[in-house]
C-alpha cells in the first residue's frame, strides 16, 4: 500500500472536533449531549437575508473573480466604516472563511522555518496552519489567573528573533474571550514598526464586546499601513458558519498581490456565500444588537455557574463567546472523554474542548478546557448543572492542586 506523507501524520488534532466520534457514540446510546465544544451558534441566521437569497434569480452560478465580487467587497468596506475604518474594495480579498485567509497569509508572508509570535492559548487551528506552511509558532504565555491579559510589549520583544516575521492575535480572543484595548494595539504598533514585522489581527469577533468596551480595529492604527493585516469572517457575526465567507483586508497591496496568486489557484470564493453576505450586511433591523445582548446573558450564566463550582478557576470574558476554565483534574483530555463515555446526569452529558490543544507549549493547558457558550440560557444552565455534577463524581479529581492555584489568584 502506498504511504501517506509524514506531514499528514503530524497535523495537530482539532481539540473541538477530536471527540466527535465519541460524542456520536454517546448519542447512539440515547444520551443528550450539550455541545459547548465548538463555536456553532444556535441563533438563527438572519431570516430576511436567507429569504432574499432564495428569491434571487440565478440562472448560472458562475465563478466570481479570485478576489471576490466587487459588490461584496464594497459592502464589507461599508461595514468597516461603522468602526471608523476607511478602506476600499481594492484593499480586500474574499476568502473561503477566515481559515483560508490565515492559510494564504502564512503562504504569502513566511518562508521555511520563519516564526510567528502568538500569545497562548490561541485558536487551535493556528497550530495546523503553521505546520502545513512549515512555520514555527513562538508562543507568548498568558495565564488564566488574570483572564489571559496580554503581557507588556517588552515580553513580546524578548521573543523576537531574526526569523520572526509576524505577530498574530485574535481580538476579542478565541479561545479565551479576552478583549484587547486600543492602548494594547498601539503598543504592538510601535513594536512591529521597530522590528519591521507584520501584525495579523483576527477580528472575527469584533461585534461581541461587553461591559461598555469600545472595539478598536487594528486598521485604525497610524503609521503602520504596510504592516497591518486584518482577517475577518461572517460566520459568527451573522451565525452563518456554513457560508464560508471570510476576508483579508490590508493597505499593503504588495502583500495582497501575493495573496492573489494563491487565490487564483483555488479559482474563486463561495458564490452563494458572497450573495448571502451582501444581504446580511445590509440588514436594517437590530439583529446584531439583539444577538450581542443574548451572548452577554449567556456569558454571565457561565461565569456565575463556574464561580460556584469548588476547585474551578475562571474569569468573566470581555468579548467573543468563549471562556477557559481550569478544573480540579489532572488531565482535561481524559475528563472530556470520560464525560462522553461514562458520565450522564438525567440522561445528558457535556462536550467540551480540552485546553492543551490551544497551546503550543507542551504541558500547558492540560487541566483546562474551552467553553463555547453558544446554547440558549435554559440549555446552558442545564449543561452547567451537568458539568457541576460530573466534577463532583469524577474519579480522578485532584482538589488539593487546584485549591492551591485558586489561593494564588
Amino acid at each position: 500500500m502506498p504511504r501517506i506523507s509524514q506531514r499528514a501524520h503530524h497535523v495537530p488534532l482539532s481539540p473541538f472536533r477530536k471527540l466527535s466520534a465519541v460524542a456520536d457514540q454517546a448519542k447512539a446510546r440515547g444520551r443528550h449531549v450539550y455541545h459547548l465544544n465548538i463555536g456553532q451558534p444556535d441563533i438563527e441566521t438572519p431570516p430576511r437575508a436567507i429569504e432574499q437569497l432564495q428569491q434571487t434569480p440565478i440562472k448560472i452560478l458562475a465563478y466570481s473573480p479570485a478576489e471576490g465580487w466587487a459588490t461584496t467587497r464594497r459592502e464589507i468596506a461599508n461595514y468597516y466604516r461603522t468602526y471608523g475604518v476607511e478602506v476600499g474594495t481594492d484593499d480586500i480579498v474574499i476568502t473561503t472563511g477566515a481559515s483560508e485567509a490565515l492559510q494564504m497569509l502564512f503562504y504569502a508572508c513566511f518562508d521555511h522555518d520563519d516564526e510567528v509570535l502568538i500569545p497562548e492559548p490561541f485558536y487551535a487551528n493556528y497550530n495546523g496552519f503553521a505546520q502545513i506552511a512549515d512555520v514555527k509558532v513562538t508562543p507568548l504565555p498568558c495565564y488564566i489567573e488574570d483572564g489571559f491579559a496580554l503581557p507588556p510589549v517588552d515580553a513580546f520583544e524578548k521573543l523576537i528573533t531574526p526569523r520572526t516575521k509576524a505577530i498574530l492575535i485574535t481580538n476579542p480572543s478565541n479561545p479565551t474571550g479576552t478583549f484587547y484595548s486600543r492602548e494594547v494595539l498601539e503598543g504592538l504598533a510601535g513594536l512591529i514598526k521597530k522590528h519591521d514585522l507584520y501584525l495579523f489581527v483576527d477580528e472575527v469577533y469584533r461585534d461581541f464586546c461587553y461591559d461598555g468596551q469600545t472595539f478598536f480595529s487594528a486598521l485604525r492604527l497610524l503609521g503602520v499601513d504596510d504592516h497591518v493585516v486584518v482577517v475577518d469572517s461572517v460566520s459568527k457575526r451573522y451565525s452563518a458558519c456554513g457560508a464560508r465567507v471570510g476576508s483579508i483586508t490590508t493597505r499593503n497591496h504588495g502583500l495582497l498581490d501575493s495573496v492573489l496568486r494563491y487565490a487564483k489557484l483555488r479559482l474563486s470564493p463561495p458564490g452563494l456565500g458572497q450573495l448571502l453576505t451582501e444581504y446580511m450586511i445590509n440588514l436594517e433591523d437590530d439583529y446584531l444588537e439583539r444577538v450581542v445582548a443574548e451572548y452577554d446573558r449567556r456569558r454571565k450564566v457561565v461565569y456565575r455557574r463556574l464561580s460556584a463550582m469548588p476547585g474551578v478557576v475562571s474569569y468573566l470574558p470581555g468579548g467573543a463567546f468563549y471562556c477557559f476554565a481550569k478544573f480540579p483534574v489532572a488531565d482535561a483530555d481524559h475528563f472530556c472523554k470520560w464525560l462522553l463515555e461514562e458520565f450522564e446526569y438525567e440522561g445528558a452529558t457535556v462536550m467540551l474542548s480540552p485546553g492543551a490543544g490551544f497551546y503550543a507549549t507542551p504541558g500547558r493547558g492540560i487541566n483546562e478546557v474551552r467553553i463555547a457558550y453558544i446554547l440558549n440560557v435554559d440549555d446552558l444552565e442545564a449543561a452547567m448543572t451537568c458539568l457541576e455534577k460530573a466534577l463532583e463524581v469524577y474519579p480522578q479529581r485532584v482538589d488539593t492542586e487546584v485549591k492551591a492555584l485558586s489561593q494564588q489568584v
